[in-house]
């Protein structure tokens, strides 16, 4: 009578969750991709990097043979104006004025040629401008004071241009900084010597000892034209790529100090002399750390704090604009005086992987790695006494290889390899 009735009940299916086990794994998984795909990221960025730093030696090349088409002649090292005493000018914050006496970098002239002509203006024209922004009662002079003034706007301006992105060096105690130097040949006997001295007076015997052993397309307070690279400009480095300071004692840019036999420089033969022997600071490097020097070296054997590579652009000490083909790249750092104008064996070097760019005369840029042929690291650089007649090598084969050859300009070194 009553029929009977079924009531279905339809409960929802259990989901399935990842258990702990599996979460676990995944997370692994993932752990392990991110750390094969990092390094691959980061080689990127610096492949990146390095081809933008590439790019900005071009452009420099490129600035350096417009200024040629212009004046027929290369920027000068070391030029700029002289103070009536000779003494260098450091002017002053509120009134002004102040001169160079001629220690200003090559990089100064090249401003304009470089898409810089704002800052160029700025220095070759009476400024009012100072870095703290304050009235000024005066101007600074055209061209500018020392190239250490503090208050100075273009000497404390970070030029993009002159800075390589791989290298993290920024800030005080440095003021403008820059990652490329003028290449000054393959000796680094009394770098800041030549034409005049270091207050622009003249001086025959640094004219005949300048002509002698400043072998690199720049010397110091000579105009140098591209007729004088007898070596052909592709076969010769014109400029080089310099890491900057960090303060961390790195060999590469805080430079070690190896004081001459006497405190006088006209005979740089001797034992432990840098100028007799170019590795004769690599005793005090850190044993355990071979990219520094050891910990226990007296400061005194270092310049000051704000005496390292790079850290002055419109500075023409070889210790801020300059190098050397004596030893190879990323080479320590070995200076012959306690003053940042005297030379020594000051290398290329760089942020990057295994080397460091260089531009050639011909506005060509090479990458040069830290394997290149570089001859005796320990044998005697190019040198003649002013005043003794003394010599070394004078007008002979650079005695460090493939490097030095390419480091100087008019000594008739075949290069018969592609670099």
């Amino acid at each position: 009578m009553f029929g009977s009735f079924f009531v279905n009940i339809t409960y929802p299916r259990m989901r399935r969750a990842f258990t702990l086990v599996e979460l676990l794994v995944v997370i692994a998984i993932i752990g392990v991709l991110v750390g094969l795909l990092l390094p691959a990221v980061q080689a990127a960025r610096e492949a990146a990097r390095r081809m933008s730093c590439s790019n900005n030696f071009k452009q420099i090349g490129l600035g350096l043979h417009n200024y040629h088409s212009a004046y027929n002649q290369l920027p000068i090292h070391g030029g700029g104006t002289n103070s009536l005493n000779g003494s260098p000018d450091q002017g002053d914050k509120t009134t002004g004025g102040g001169h160079n006496s001629r220690r200003l970098s090559w990089l100064v002239g090249l401003t304009p040629y470089i898409e810089q002509q704002a800052l160029w203006e700025q220095i070759s024209n009476p400024s009012r401008q100072n870095v703290e922004q304050s009235a000024m009662t005066g101007s600074w002079n055209a061209m500018g004071p020392i190239p250490w003034q503090t208050q100075y706007v273009p000497w404390a301006t970070n030029v993009s241009t002159f800075r390589c992105p791989s290298d993290p060096g920024t800030g005080l105690p440095s003021m403008g900084r820059t990652n490329y130097a003028a290449c000054l040949g393959d000796s680094g006997y009394v770098l800041h010597e030549a034409r005049l001295d270091a207050y622009g007076n003249s001086n025959t015997g640094f004219v005949t000892m300048s002509r002698a052993c400043h072998r690199g397309i720049f010397a110091s307070r000579r105009l140098t034209r591209f007729r004088d690279i007898l070596d052909g400009l592709s076969n010769t480095i014109a400029a080089g790529e310099i890491a900057t300071g960090l303060g961390d004692k790195d060999t590469r840019t805080d430079g070690a100090k190896r004081q001459p036999p006497s405190s006088s420089t006209s005979d740089p033969s001797g034992t432990g002399n840098v100028h007799s022997n170019p590795s004769a600071c690599d005793t005090q490097i850190d044993p355990e750390r071979p990219q520094f020097w050891d910990p226990g070296t007296p400061s005194s054997r270092f310049l000051s704090s704000t005496e390292k590579r790079g850290y002055r652009w419109a500075n023409y000490g070889p210790i801020f604009t300059g190098f050397t083909t004596i030893r190879p790249p990323n080479s320590p750092v070995c200076l012959a005086q306690n003053n940042n104008l005297y030379g020594g064996s000051l290398s290329a070097s760089s942020r990057h992987q295994g080397g460091a760019h260089v531009l050639m005369g011909d506005g060509a840029v090479k990458f040069i790695t830290d394997s290149i042929a570089a001859g005796n690291s320990t044998a005697a650089m190019t040198w003649l006494s002013e005043s003794t007649g003394n010599s070394n090598n004078v007008g002979g084969k650079s005695p460090y290889g493939l490097w030095g050859a390419l480091g100087s300009r008019a000594y008739k070194e075949v290069i018969d390899e592609e670099i």
